[in-house]
């Protein structure tokens, strides 16, 4: 009669504990069980002096990247400030002309150059007969025969500078300053937190006011900067941002600097008609 054969229990390790099992293959053909080869576990000391390593043998993580900008939000804010209703409208209609009265003659024009202050911004993009149409198209009783200059510069380290003015026949030039920085205050996702301050740069006898915003968007919240003029013939916002500026304390802005800048863009983009 033939028994049935019996279960055996597993065998042991010397010490009594159960023998483990053989190693099975890992995904990528190494053994489990045992640790990886060719690196030390982690924390341990290599047997070769060298830079310290991270996890899996990397280097060391260095400090976060500067926050990138969101370019397009802030063209859009510093155009926004030009377009909206109650601020800077332009391209006033036939017979609405003489509603408040007649206007200064037009005696000079905006001009969007290749680049500005000796070269140290690069033009990525003239928006004149794009988003500045909406600027052409919007009604306001205060300009006359509005034309649209509006451009996007570029700068060294990622800096961003916009330009976004108006020519033609403006009533009321210190009324329109305003304005322009009411309008970027105000547009949707915009705070104001450095009030509007008047300047007059020595050497240029132009008065600008400049403020400071901050604007919420996906990457986070930035902080910007913006300076404008208006007299007779023209009117413009200066918005310019840099990694460093887009996250700062509104509050250390030097407001002074950037008024200086402006009056500077503004000698070399306002040119006599003719």
């Amino acid at each position: 009669m033939t028994m049935p054969p019996s279960s055996s229990p597993p065998p042991h390790h010397p010490y009594g504990g159960p023998v483990p099992p053989p190693p099975q293959p890992g995904a990528f053909g190494a053994p489990q069980g045992y640790p990886p080869q060719g690196h030390p576990p982690q924390g341990a000391p290599t047997p070769y002096p060298g830079p310290a390593v991270g996890a899996w043998g990397q280097p060391p993580m260095g400090p976060p990247p500067k926050k990138k900008l969101s370019t397009g939000a802030i063209v859009a804010i510093v155009l926004g400030s030009l377009v909206l209703v109650g601020g800077l409208g332009y391209g006033v209609k036939a017979g609405l002309d003489g509603v408040t009265g007649p206007f200064p003659e037009a005696t000079h024009e905006l001009v969007v150059p290749e680049t500005l202050l000796a070269g140290r911004y690069t033009l990525v993009s003239d928006l004149s007969d794009t988003q500045g149409k909406e600027i052409e198209d919007t009604p306001d009783l205060t300009v006359k025969d509005a034309r649209a200059a509006v451009g996007q510069y570029g700068g060294k380290d990622g800096a961003t500078l916009v330009l976004s003015g108006m020519y033609g026949r403006i009533r009321n030039g210190k009324a329109t300053r305003t304005s322009i920085l009411r309008g970027a205050a105000t547009e949707k996702g915009s705070t104001l937190v450095v009030r509007p301050r008047d300047f007059t740069p020595a050497g240029y006898g132009v008065t600008v006011s400049c403020q400071v915003t901050t604007s919420k968007d996906g990457l986070g919240t930035t902080t910007l900067p913006m300076c404008a003029w208006g007299d007779d013939s023209t009117a413009a916002a200066v918005a310019l941002v840099t990694p460093e500026t887009a996250t700062a304390d509104p509050a250390d802005i030097d407001l002074a600097e950037l008024a200086e800048t402006t009056v500077k863009i503004r000698a070399e983009v306002r040119k006599p008609i003719g």
